[in-house]
């Protein structure tokens, strides 16, 4: 059987970036990953204190906080057009803690200068639902008539339980006020899910799709859940608290999820990029070729594909 929807130019049985990229770009995009230098409420004590307890300290893996923001973005588009040998269209990702957690002029300086840049085709602002005040989203949604925008909010789960174990502060009621605040006004919002939290089954990770599902996102990305030295989590799995996915669960359960999301969703993530120098477990996610194959085999070998259970 074909796959019964059309959203892939890679030979995937689900809504790819890179389709909706060239669909509405007619192109590739690259990511330019910056850090703002803001913070979270969870680490600043407004709402707690160390961030969630897989946070690296916020500082992102690809990004180098001891520059400014300019010029990391320099730094990524020398590192992109010495990949490609030429400069392609760059979405720059302000990834690292919490955005919007500043005051709107603020992030609206930084706005400005990155679309200076006649590189940029869009800006993708990572955030939290509780962190959407009305100034802040009357920014947003002058931007997003300005350059395509994403919101990238952090779901994660919709289990409060784990919401309170993982220290996120943000509870599924705020992420969900926030979310339709965004949505309300028109703006593109990427949702971003975790599996292999602490204590959850199987089960409760579909049921966060699931009930992502029914709010018809934009985007979503998923990923594994990582160790990295230096957290709390690493200090919670060193003592055998915490047990992890392994490869095969991973991709079983990541299949199952893709077929309750709308064919319409677009899969930003399908895993993820831990950083391989503080990676503790699980040591298979560093392969990440071997992880998107697997995933790929078990949608063919099942015959399945992205929409397949989902129902409005």
């Amino acid at each position: 059987m074909k796959n019964p929807f059309r959203y892939s130019c890679d030979n995937k049985r689900y809504h790819t970036l890179n389709y909706y990229n060239r669909s509405n770009f007619g192109e590739k995009i690259y990511k330019a990953v910056l850090n703002c230098g803001f913070t979270c409420p969870n680490i600043d004590g407004s709402k707690g204190r160390g961030g969630c307890i897989f946070c690296d300290a916020g500082s992102g893996y690809f990004t180098r906080p001891e520059l400014s923001v300019l010029q990391q973005l320099d730094s990524e588009i020398r590192r992109i057009n010495g990949k490609l040998g030429y400069v392609p269209k760059i979405a720059a990702y302000l990834q690292s803690n919490t955005n919007t957690y500043t005051s709107p002029d603020t992030l609206r300086t930084i706005m400005d200068n990155i679309l200076s840049y006649p590189e940029i085709s869009g800006i993708a602002v990572g955030t939290r639902g509780d962190c959407l005040a009305d100034d802040m989203l009357d920014m947003l949604e002058y931007y997003s008539h300005r350059t395509a925008l994403t919101v990238e909010l952090g779901m994660q789960t919709v289990h409060d339980k784990t919401i309170t174990l993982i220290n996120r502060c943000c509870t599924h009621s705020e992420f969900l006020e926030g979310y339709h605040k965004l949505k309300e006004r028109g703006i593109r919002v990427c949702l971003h899910i975790i599996n292999g939290l602490p204590g959850e089954s199987a089960d409760m990770m579909l049921e966060t799709v699931r009930q992502a599902a029914a709010l018809s996102p934009d985007a979503v990305k998923l990923q594994m859940l990582h160790v990295i030295r230096g957290t709390r989590l690493a200090e919670m799995y060193s003592k055998g608290g915490i047990e992890l996915l392994s490869k095969d669960e991973y991709i079983d359960i990541v299949v199952r999820q893709l077929e309750l999301l709308p064919p319409e969703t677009v899969i930003e993530r399908i895993t993820g990029d831990g950083d391989k120098s503080k990676l503790i477990a699980p040591m298979w996610s560093k392969d990440k070729i071997s992880v998107l194959g697997g995933i790929d085999k078990r949608l063919a070998e099942l015959d399945t594909y992205q929409g397949r259970c989902y129902s409005k």
